[in-house]
């Protein structure tokens, strides 16, 4: 759902964080984001099989300690420190299930966030909103435009599924709404909601980076009066029940995490769900029905399903 470095940058650059995976896909040819002046040591499995494999390849690796995923014209390449345990054992698996082949390469240390900044470019959703640094001059054609530093947060709109989650915000009741932005990563989906109107967003991470970048961006759009950013998992949440659940992570956390989330919507309330695929969909489906929730609909941007679940069909 994106959704963080290195080289080869240009196709389509894949960043795994908070165990959810973000692609900057069309329009930004490259995104790098990482850690002020950090400077790592890595390696890069190459990967070589089809399209299809490749997505699938990249959902199986996300819960390894891969953080980078990039598309290349020959698969896939994924990138994990050269400080952790090397995964050599972990493709040999899935090579005997899936049709690939793969090799490794150690990259030396260089300053992911200079490549960041050097490559990252604006996001635009429509006419609705623009997402953009600080050093990008503002849009000119957009309602609402965020300033968002992403650091090591995931979420600046170049993710299929971060991009349809802030499309979706156009047609949602947000309009004093009480809203939980769950996984927030940069805070950019429950920062668009208090812009459009929201009561009271409670935005929660399990990474520090991401609740600390959450509270400087909310402060840099002008809505920290009305963000509470918190770093720790779903437990952490004090202010239910909400209008609104907003939950752009992955297939599995979604999963474990449904009967929380439902146990925290108002009647009537509604869950903005994304990070998973389109072959997700039947496995989401059944879920929601366990917990009474009902999928009202959902939109598609390439493999990725952005979809909205209500507590109650007469929403």
């Amino acid at each position: 759902m994106e959704k963080v470095q290195i080289s080869g940058l240009f196709p389509s650059l894949y960043i795994k964080l908070d165990e959810r995976i973000v692609s900057n896909s069309v329009p930004s040819p490259a995104l790098i984001i990482f850690n002020a002046l950090q400077t790592l040591d890595y390696w890069q499995y190459r990967l070589i099989t089809d399209e299809n494999t490749a997505e699938i390849l990249m959902a199986l690796l996300s819960d390894a300690p891969f953080d980078t995923f990039e598309e290349t014209a020959e698969g896939l390449n994924a990138y994990m420190p050269a400080d952790v345990e090397l995964q050599d054992a972990l493709l040999q698996e899935l090579a005997q299930d899936w049709p690939f082949t793969w090799s490794k390469v150690h990259i030396p240390d260089q300053n992911w966030n200079e490549e960041w900044e050097r490559h990252f470019q604006p996001v635009q959703v429509g006419s609705f909103c623009g997402v953009r640094a600080n050093f990008h001059p503002p849009f000119s054609d957009v309602e609402h435009e965020l300033i968002i530093h992403p650091k090591m947060a995931f979420g600046t709109g170049h993710h299929e599924t971060t991009w349809m989650c802030l499309s979706a915000l156009e047609h949602l009741p947000v309009q004093g709404a009480h809203v939980l932005d769950y996984g927030c990563g940069t805070g950019i989906l429950g920062i668009l909601a208090a812009r459009l109107g929201a009561a009271h967003v409670e935005a929660v991470d399990i990474q520090e980076e991401s609740y600390l970048n959450t509270i400087e961006n909310a402060a840099a759009n002008g809505v920290a009066d009305r963000v509470t950013a918190r770093c720790g998992t779903i437990t952490k949440v004090q202010s239910e029940p909400f209008d609104l659940i907003l939950a752009n992570i992955n297939r599995n956390v979604i999963l474990e995490s449904l009967p929380q989330l439902a146990s925290m919507l108002k009647p009537k309330g509604i869950i903005l769900a994304s990070g998973f695929l389109e072959e997700d969909e039947q496995v989401l489906r059944s879920a929601l029905a366990s917990v009474t929730l009902y999928w009202i609909g959902h939109q598609q941007r390439g493999k990725w399903l952005a979809a909205v679940w209500a507590s109650d069909l007469s929403k």
